[in-house]
């Protein structure tokens, strides 16, 4: 195997010190620190030695371990950058052993009972302690008003278990140092998907959470048609004995997430009772009201997120990771890292400019050895986590510093020029790390 020394770093690209900021974030976020305040990282160098040891070494023999450490030390000094959790704890099981390296994931259906939205908060709590953001879809819970034959009463909604997450998540993240962050999805055709929308506008309420709207298909037809949006919720057994099932004006059959107890028809449709019927553009007049003045909710189109999932034949997805740029399956895992651009200019600000795509590449492949090691090492706290994590081994690669790149490279943002390099630059790194 052909390796690059540790010591060796490129010196013909441009080389910036680091600034005081970028050192006061190492020091607080991600430097390996003994309980009692003494560094175990002596220096940032030391940091990136302690990762590229623990991804190297779930290799399987010793001279695979030892010529990956060489080849991550490199990667890590030449721009790559993993995400966050896997810089502060990979090699730190023996400081904190109960932390984990990926750095966000997507809860398991919250079914429609009261044991397993308890029994997701359990798993929340746990993964929030990790050290993990995790996502959630709440619109599979009945909406507010709907009636509760084990309890002889009436729920208070969706929204009202979201409290419940949200203050377990203020808790563990306030014990354990670091915040917390979910992301909260939500059928646009669920009955208390108005009340979702303006959940945020009460002072203080569900501040841990960032919210976004499961936009489908059939309601951005609706829009584009002005025509009429139906608001419902699925029928369970008992309940389909009281409505006439083939009646369009109490019932209209839709997609949903989980089939458990409810009235499924041979093209795995669920029947969803209609709560009230309204103008589509009347609640995308809401919508778009809410994201101009509050900007939230998000909008997520669901339909084409899992029409263009590689995975289309065994997931289907309905939440995101809490900042909403990765749709995860439930328990599914963000598992990702950038490469730092601005590494790979040579000879920056001159008339011979240019981007060394021969070690772009390189750096790339390795990057992508490295990511899928963390897999190995993720330390999620339940098992379907990392069932999940291994049984797919998702990870996720990205740029950045292109803005500062292109100037490096003397060239005009927005340009033509810039477009090509931008899309030379993710061909590029798609092809090299697949």
């Amino acid at each position: 195997m052909n390796t690059v020394s540790a010591e060796i770093v490129q010196t013909t690209a441009a080389e910036v010190p680091f600034q005081a900021a970028s050192k006061d974030i190492w020091e607080k976020k991600y430097r390996l620190v003994t309980k009692d305040g003494t560094a175990v990282d002596k220096d940032m160098d030391a940091t990136y030695m302690r990762v590229a040891r623990a991804l190297a070494d779930v290799e399987e023999t010793e001279e695979k371990r030892e010529a990956w450490y060489q080849e991550f030390v490199w990667a890590l000094r030449r721009g790559a950058i993993p995400a966050g959790r896997i810089i502060s704890n990979a090699g730190a099981t023996k400081y904190k052993p109960a932390t984990s390296t990926i750095n966000c994931t997507v809860s398991g259906v919250v079914e429609d009972s009261m044991d397993d939205i308890l029994g997701k908060t359990h798993e929340a709590g746990l993964t929030l302690k990790a050290g993990c953001g995790i996502g959630y879809e709440f619109s599979t819970l009945r909406p507010k008003g709907g009636y509760v034959s084990g309890a002889g009463a009436y729920t208070s909604g969706p929204l009202s278990f979201m409290d419940i997450f949200d203050k377990m998540c203020f808790t563990v993240s306030s014990a354990g140092g670091r915040r917390g962050a979910q992301m909260a999805t939500f059928d646009v055709g669920h009955p208390d998907v108005i009340e979702f929308i303006r959940a945020k506008r009460e002072d203080g309420r569900l501040r841990q959470f960032n919210l976004s709207l499961l936009i489908t298909d059939e309601f951005m037809a609706a829009v584009k048609n002005d025509g009429e949006w139906k608001l419902a919720f699925p029928v369970n057994e008992r309940e389909s004995k009281t409505i006439d099932l083939k009646d369009p004006e109490q019932v209209i059959w839709r997609e949903w997430p989980s089939h458990k107890g409810y009235i499924v028809n041979d093209e795995g449709l669920v029947a969803c009772k209609v709560y009230k019927t309204i103008r589509a553009q009347r609640l995308w007049d809401v919508i778009m009201s809410s994201t101009y003045d509050y900007a939230e909710p998000g909008f997520i189109l669901i339909d084409k997120v899992n029409e263009m999932n590689n995975n289309w034949f065994c997931e289907d997805i309905r939440a995101t990771n809490p900042c909403g740029e990765q749709p995860l399956p439930p328990y599914g895992s963000c598992l990702l890292g950038s490469v730092n651009l601005t590494r790979f200019v040579i000879e920056p600000f001159t008339e011979r400019a240019r981007f060394d795509w021969k070690e772009f590449r390189k750096a790339v492949k390795i990057f992508t050895r490295m990511l899928d090691n963390v897999v190995e090492i993720n330390g999620l706290p339940l098992d379907g986590q990392r069932d999940e994590i291994k049984r797919k081994r998702r990870h996720g690669m990205g740029f950045l510093g292109l803005g500062s790149t292109l100037t490096l490279l003397k060239v005009k943002y927005g340009s033509k020029e810039s477009v090509s390099f931008t899309e030379r630059v993710s061909r590029e790194l798609a092809i090299a790390g697949w």
